[in-house]
């Protein structure tokens, strides 16, 4: 084979005259120059350490205070006060043959010793200043126009802090830890939030045993996880990690994982292979990106647009390179420091394809050379090889069982570690997908479902995320979630999207640039010896995915350009919204999840927006019984402001259902039984909500390119008898909807649903807010 003559550096035999050696200087050149690569790769690591080490100041700042010292001292002064003196004392100075150094070089090692103490010091009072600076959050919660003297000082001092161009990583030691709330203030929210759910007998109820476990368990619990805030980065995120994701048994395909689709309207080429081409390429530059530190970190504006918080990045350090592997008890993430392949699935066959040579990154056009040699490859697949991914679509310990059986050693082994270690996973699917033909809203259904679970076995569901490039060109990705929420991989995806279409581009003829070295050796197709009861979990897989409906929808009525001239936050009005369709379509109110990010802290994940509260419940009944516009309109107006105030408090540290958890995780690990928390935790979620944020609308012309609408992504259902329902507010006029329910459950009809959320409920309320396109 091509491949393996590449790999082998030199050869040698025995000969009656002695050994012969041959040398590969072409094998040779490449070890040299991929070795190169690799040194600049660590070169570029340690300067990175040292730049966001000193940070918020810079390197070279420590030539200013050191000409400063030592000017002073020329002029005969101690700017040490007396430090200089005692430092001498403890750093004796000798020469190895006079004894002693001379005076004038003694000062000046000194002052350089000084100085780099004093330069020392100084960033470590930065970095405290900076870290107290981004612990004030009261500027989430001030009104435009309304602004405080306080928040104006702030603001300022924060953009003199933020002068320097930062790394992707430079604030993460100046971001503030999680703070634990008071356990008084969680339980009080607590019992407001499901007041609205609950009988006048069952909120006495809950009242009573939230009153018990405050006063005698809850206590001892807070104790507990104050020790734990004081001493861990993140009281939460570990364990959040560990007991909500990688310690679940069920499938993470469609109850953990999530999807991300293409353009809605665009597909930049109808070519599988040059589409291919261009996404690897640009996934990878991004990688390096994060790499180098090159990406800017993600920062919230605040009121002032003109300044911007910094949030945590920890999250991107495990976007590639990463694959949880399963266990009995508990999976595990593990992550590569880099990866020179990805792996590769085409009709029932697996591939390693090597995107380096020689240390250079492959083009484009010669990575879609690649693919197509994957794609005009007609082996058949080998015994078990097809359908070997379903078994990271079913249960977890199976596949840890079978993972330690089979796949602990030989050809098994060493494929198995070729998808794991690979950067990333990518799927050349054999169907077509997209908005298209005679039934394009049945299509998009499809397309989501596609995305969501495939056919169970034609996706690698424990890689951090896995790309999926349709024969027509289409493309989209799923990605498991216990190594990052959905805005690090919309980030992620946001940039591929756009370095596809509007800066790598394709010829007329819909192929990558660029040129072809048809040198270039073969990808290697990966060996397996699978004996035929390894794939058992795709019955299991293949029940779950069935039971699955998706409904994806644009609402192009209108978008947050008319909500905000209500002067309302769009995101509150699609919640209310949203509660009001679950209420037309089911003749009551529910638990209401909407995720909220927590990265203004170090190690955030995500929070609980209990957004069904009693103002909400209080519009829509007024709604619905009919009372008088006027009336609505105020009560929509509060219950609009109430949940923003409860979107700030759950971003600053102030939600309720992350420290529940925790109080309950510290509870089983000390042997003691709560029945308040274990109720709490127990309530099912059946409207489930999230949005996919819109990062980096500088990427997107919109303007001359109106088509290149992203049609965001989504997940499946979280409780059995509910809706899964994520959004992304594109433009100024279109909101993409995409819900998820289960077929099993007769409650839950997707299409009646979202019957409600096109036709009535959203139209109903801006009918209250807007008249004839003017503030009432």
């Amino acid at each position: 084979m091509a491949e393996a003559h590449q790999a082998v550096a030199f050869q040698f035999t025995i000969t009656p005259e002695g050994i012969d050696l041959q040398l590969s200087y072409q094998a040779l050149n490449q070890i040299y120059l991929s070795g190169v690569r690799s040194w600049k790769k660590r070169v570029s690591r340690i300067r990175n350490r040292v730049i966001k080490g000193v940070f918020p100041a810079s390197p070279s700042s420590w030539l200013f205070v050191a000409i400063g010292i030592l000017a002073t001292m020329y002029m005969q002064s101690d700017p040490s006060m007396g430090l200089i003196a005692k430092i001498q004392q403890h750093l004796p100075l000798r020469y190895k043959h006079t004894g002693t150094f001379d005076m004038a070089n003694t000062e000046v090692i000194l002052s350089l010793v000084f100085s780099t103490l004093l330069w020392l010091s100084l960033i470590l009072a930065l970095r405290f200043c900076l870290k107290l600076l981004l612990s004030y959050h009261q500027w989430m919660f001030e009104q435009h126009g309304r602004i405080s003297n306080t928040t104006k000082v702030w603001v300022t001092l924060v953009r003199l802090f933020s002068s320097r161009k930062p790394l992707l990583y430079s604030y993460q030691t100046s971001l503030p830890h999680l703070p634990v709330p008071p356990i008084k203030d969680t339980l009080s929210r607590y019992l407001e939030s499901v007041r609205p759910l609950l009988t006048d007998p069952e909120f006495k109820r809950m009242t009573d045993l939230a009153n018990h476990f405050e006063s005698n368990l809850g206590n001892r619990l807070q104790r507990y996880l104050k020790l734990k805030a004081l001493w861990a980065t993140n009281y939460v995120s570990d364990w959040w990690e560990e007991y909500i994701y990688l310690r679940s048994r069920s499938p993470i395909m469609v109850n953990s994982n999530y999807y991300g689709m293409d353009f809605l309207y665009v597909t930049p080429t109808p070519v599988q292979a040059a589409r291919a081409g261009n996404t690897i390429t640009a996934l990878l530059l991004y990688r390096r990106k994060v790499n180098r530190e090159e990406l800017k970190p993600v920062r919230r504006h605040t009121l002032l647009q003109s300044t911007v918080i910094p949030l945590c990045a920890a999250q991107c350090e495990r976007m590639f390179n990463t694959t949880r592997t399963p266990g009995t008890e508990t999976d595990v993430l593990q992550h590569w420091q880099d990866s020179e392949f990805v792996a590769v699935y085409h009709k029932g066959r697996f591939f390693r394809l090597w995107v380096y040579r020689a240390g250079r990154l492959l083009s484009p056009r010669e990575l879609e050379y690649q693919i197509q040699r994957i794609l005009d490859d007609t082996s058949p697949p080998l015994p078990g090889e097809e359908r070997l991914g379903a078994l990271t679509a079913g249960d977890r310990i199976p596949w840890a069982q079978m993972r330690k059986q089979y796949f602990s050693s030989g050809v098994n082994r060493r494929s198995l570690d070729a998808i794991e270690r690979a950067a990333f996973f990518i799927t050349l699917d054999d169907e077509e997908q997209g908005m298209r033909g005679d039934d394009p809203a049945g299509n998009l259904d499809r397309y989501a479902k596609s995305l969501l679970h495939g056919k169970c076995y034609d996706r690698w569901f424990d890689k951090s995320f896995s790309i999926v490039i349709y024969k027509n060109g289409k493309s989209g990705l799923n990605a498991e979630h216990s190594w990052a929420d959905a805005p690090t991989v919309a980030h992620l995806w946001e940039y591929t999207l756009a370095t596809d279409a509007f800066h790598l581009g394709y010829t007329e003829d819909g192929h990558c640039k660029g040129e072809v070295d048809r040198s270039l050796p073969h990808p290697q197709r990966l060996v397996w010896d699978i004996p035929s009861e390894v794939c058992t979990s795709l019955a299991v897989a293949q029940a779950l995915a069935d039971d699955v409906d998706c409904h994806v929808f644009p609402f192009r009525e209108f978008g947050k350009g008319r909500i905000k001239k209500c002067r309302i936050s769009p995101d509150a009005f699609i919640q209310i919204s949203l509660q009001l369709a679950y209420y037309r379509d089911r003749g009551g109110f529910c638990l209401t999840y909407e995720a909220s990010m927590t990265r203004l802290f170090r190690e955030g994940r995500t929070e609980t927006v209990r957004s069904c509260s009693n103002q909400s419940c209080a519009f829509i009944k007024a709604l619905e019984t009919g009372e008088g516009e006027e009336q609505c309109r105020r009560l929509f107006r509060v219950a609009s402001e109430k949940h923003q105030n409860l979107y700030r408090m759950a971003m600053t540290g102030a939600g309720i259902d992350r420290h529940l958890f925790c109080l309950y995780v510290v509870s089983k690990y000390l042997g003691v039984e709560s029945p308040f928390l274990k109720e709490v935790l127990s309530e099912p979620w059946r409207l489930s909500t999230s949005q996919t944020p819109v990062q980096q609308m500088e990427l997107f012309d919109l303007k001359n390119n109106p088509d290149y609408i992203s049609l965001g992504g989504g997940f499946g259902p979280v409780a059995d008898d509910g809706y899964g329902v994520s959004y992304i507010i594109v433009g100024e006029d279109m909101i993409n909807f995409h819900v998820s329910s289960k077929h099993s459950c007769s409650e839950t009809v997707n299409k009646a649903f979202v019957a409600e959320i096109q036709q009535r409920y959203l139209s109903d309320i801006i009918i209250y807010k807007v008249e004839k396109e003017k503030v009432i």
